[in-house]
């Protein structure tokens, strides 16, 4: 136990500089649109889309965000945006997707990120109803070490829903999105975004990724969440009553580590206490998990999503096609400086 904490506090020390160094000096860009073939959308936002694009000279597929820079603006995301791009220049952990190039033009932002052929943790969810145990414990052992990286750099994540959650080729998770703010999904199921009022009583702090990582677990294995109504309202009086029902085919270990993340005082709710994420980690309901094998991705996954290959599409809904249209001319060039 001692040696793996002390190896832990190790690699999150070196992780923080690593950070910090890409943070204070993000790399000058060197490619453009032109460096990319485009295939396909894979998803539409407010202010923009991602498309499935090939690296014309590596032959690599990727996910390009292409963001329309007045529509940033008007929006008023332009301090968001920004640091998103710093954000996820910086990261470097095996379950956050990878921001591999980024640069502008005179129109819109773009980012290239890792593509994950996969498709959306939800989407596998809602076909087979529900995770067993073992499969539901898999997934939250990822979000589990990526959280606990993420908080070593004091950035919190405040959105984790199975649709900002990705399965790889390998049947692993990765997480996009780390400010949620392009990409709207289909799937506009109230009960996803119970967390608003939530966090309007206690603040963005380290806790409210704790408490989501207790809804998700649940719905991972349970099928549905936690908490639902017909009105916002309800769902919150609901929460803040701390009464959480459970079905019966729940493990008794289960049950008890969702009462303690699912716990509304935050005294007492798991991972926000003196040992922080160890109290989770230490659990009984993680009594079989090895976390080095989960990290270096050794642990065969429960289930692999059908890939035929890496620019396979067939795991993301189809959208309406449109082309890229640049400006002659440089739109909101002082804004966007320092993209």
């Amino acid at each position: 136990g001692m040696l793996i904490f002390s190896m832990m506090k190790e690699f999150l020390a070196k992780a923080k500089e690593d950070f910090l160094r890409k943070w204070e000096c993000p790399p000058q860009s060197t490619t453009g649109l032109d460096d990319f073939d485009r295939f396909k959308t894979l998803g539409t936002g407010s202010f923009g889309r991602v498309m499935l694009v090939k690296h014309k000279e590596t032959n690599q597929f990727y996910a390009m965000k292409i963001l329309d820079k007045q529509k940033v603006v008007k929006l008023k995301q332009i301090e968001h945006t920004l640091n998103e791009k710093r954000i996820l220049q910086a990261v470097s952990f095996p379950f956050l997707v990878r921001l591999e190039y980024s640069f502008k033009d005179n129109s819109n932002l773009y980012m290239v990120m890792e593509y994950v052929p996969g498709g959306e943790m939800f989407s596998h969810l809602r076909r087979t109803g529900r995770f067993s145990e073992n499969h539901a414990r898999f997934y939250a052992a990822q979000i589990i070490l990526t959280f606990e990286y993420l908080h070593s750099l004091d950035l919190v994540y405040r959105d984790l829903k199975p649709e900002n959650l990705l399965i790889d080729q390998h049947g692993y998770i990765q997480v996009h999105d780390l400010y949620k703010f392009c990409m709207q999904t289909s799937n506009q199921d109230t009960n996803l975004h119970i967390f608003f009022c939530f966090r309007l009583v206690q603040g963005y702090n380290k806790a409210v990724d704790w408490w989501a990582l207790g809804v998700l677990i649940y719905e991972m294995a349970a099928g549905y969440p936690p908490f639902f109504a017909d009105q916002p309202i309800q769902i919150y009086e609901k929460i803040v009553s701390g009464k959480v029902r459970f079905p019966s085919h729940f493990s008794s270990d289960l049950k008890d580590l969702l009462r303690n993340l699912l716990q509304v005082d935050l005294t007492k709710r798991y991972g926000n206490l003196k040992n922080g994420v160890n109290d989770i980690k230490n659990h009984k309901w993680f009594s079989t998990t090895d976390w080095i094998a989960i990290y270096e991705r050794k642990v065969e996954a429960p289930f692999l999503p059908k890939c035929r290959g890496p620019g396979d599409t067939s795991n993301f809904d189809d959208y309406e096609e449109e082309d890229i249209h640049v400006s002659q001319t440089e739109k909101c060039a002082k804004e966007f400086a320092d993209f």
